[in-house]
């Protein structure tokens, strides 16, 4: 684990990283709270509901792509953050005190998505990028696997806790928690040292910039492979509430409690995979090969399982998949782009990332509600085996993919150091 945790050595980066876990932590626990409360309380178990939430929180993120980009590339990043949270906590808040007073209604909670889902549009790629203002290039690729090792480990504690919530106080208070969290990242985003941060050159506003973004990964094989990698992934496979909460309500016959551990626990994949991650350097395609190819086997695994405790150990293979694409993908796109594009082209990645799924998010759903959670998640498979079938193209014809057989391995090589070497894959 030598090096895994450099990243902390920084005083900027330890401040955010203090603030950012804790409301990490409560967003969670309302991502949890409001799947649970249209799945069981506003409609008679209805995943395509739930993908509608979906659809409507993440949609945002294509729907504003050139001002989100153009926003994190031109804007300073540091002020937008404060503004966003905000936006965010109060969000929470209302809708925390509509289900308190037990008014809240489904329509209420797709509005409030919405609207979510604008203000994180602008967040996230400001987000994602601010990290390289907190430690510069040396360390971004190791920032960005502990940004997600946070994340994973919130996400490990948040559904766990919110489902205990829901069975004792209720909803509501979830939602009431999660609003006072925001509290700890604005205050870190106001004890950061703003002359220690590595300002990255702000590219000139000119006519035409807010697509340039687009042309640049236009001429980038490189880039587009990884993005419709993505693409397929997070449309049809990141649709976690959908595919754990059907299977836990309408399989296991399980509460909320059950409902929470089982998105802990695939947690606790996703945070082996975001640790492993820290402990790389500049990951390269081939790693999202893998990655992918797992997580479509891991999703095989999940549709089978016949009992709550066989199908938690499968989540925990999706989840070190799922994060292994993640935040390789993330480090990779970083620092093979130009600074000067970099809040373009992440705005890019995540509206990719996330944008698709309100085509993927109501498909899951229906078939979830229509042939069964267990053909849902073949659906998730699928794209895990089509993404390594666009990772293998990309690398045949741009890489020289090659594949023999070393003293029992199966050893993969390409062109250009691409892989160091190669990866070794026991027979």
């Amino acid at each position: 684990m030598k090096g895994t945790f450099r990243s902390l050595r920084n005083y900027n980066y330890r401040v955010w990283a203090s603030g950012a876990i804790v409301s990490n932590i409560g967003t969670w626990m309302q991502r949890t709270a409001q799947d649970w409360i249209v799945l069981t309380r506003l409609t008679r178990h209805n995943a395509a509901a739930v993908g509608v939430v979906m659809a409507l929180q993440f949609g945002p993120q294509l729907l504003m792509l050139p001002l989100t980009g153009f926003a994190a590339d031109h804007l300073d990043r540091r002020k937008l953050l404060i503004a966003t949270q905000a936006a965010m906590g109060l969000l929470a808040l209302g809708l925390g005190l509509l289900t308190v007073s037990g008014l809240v209604q489904l329509w209420h909670v797709y509005v409030f998505a919405f609207l979510l889902g604008c203000v994180a549009a602008f967040d996230a790629p400001a987000r994602q990028t601010f990290v390289s203002d907190l430690v510069g290039e040396t360390d971004l690729s190791n920032a960005v696997a502990l940004n997600s090792t946070s994340f994973n480990v919130a996400r490990m504690i948040g559904p766990a806790v919110a489902g205990m919530l829901i069975a004792g106080v209720g909803t509501g208070w979830v939602f009431l928690i999660n609003a006072a969290s925001f509290v700890a990242v604005l205050c870190s985003l106001g004890c950061l040292r703003t002359g220690e941060l590595h300002r990255s050159h702000r590219p000139v506003r000119t006519r035409g910039s807010l697509v340039e973004g687009f042309r640049y990964v236009w001429h980038r094989p490189d880039l587009k492979a990884i993005l419709l990698m993505l693409f397929l992934i997070g449309t049809f496979g990141l649709n976690f509430p959908i595919f754990i909460s059907t299977m836990s309500v309408t399989v296991f016959h399980a509460g909320a409690t059950e409902y929470g551990l089982l998105t802990s626990i695939m947690a606790i994949g996703s945070v082996a995979g975001a640790l492993l991650a820290a402990q790389r350097g500049k990951p390269h395609i081939a790693l999202l090969l893998v990655a992918v190819a797992i997580f479509g086997f891991g999703f095989a695994l999940a549709a089978v399982m016949p009992d709550v405790q066989l199908f938690g150990l499968a989540l925990v293979i999706i989840g070190v998949s799922a994060q292994t694409l993640t935040t390789s993908t993330i480090s990779l796109v970083q620092l093979s782009t130009e600074p000067a594009m970099r809040g373009r082209v992440m705005a890019i990645l995540l509206a990719i990332a996330l944008g698709g799924t309100p085509i993927g998010a109501p498909l899951v759903g229906w078939v979830a509600d229509t042939l069964g959670p267990r053909r849902a998640l073949w659906v998730g498979a699928m794209s895990g085996f089509s993404a390594a079938m666009v990772g293998i193209r990309y690398l045949l014809r741009y890489r020289g993919l090659r594949v023999r057989v070393v003293d029992g391995w199966i050893r993969f090589s390409v062109d250009e150091g691409e892989m160091e070497g190669g990866l070794k894959v026991p027979l």
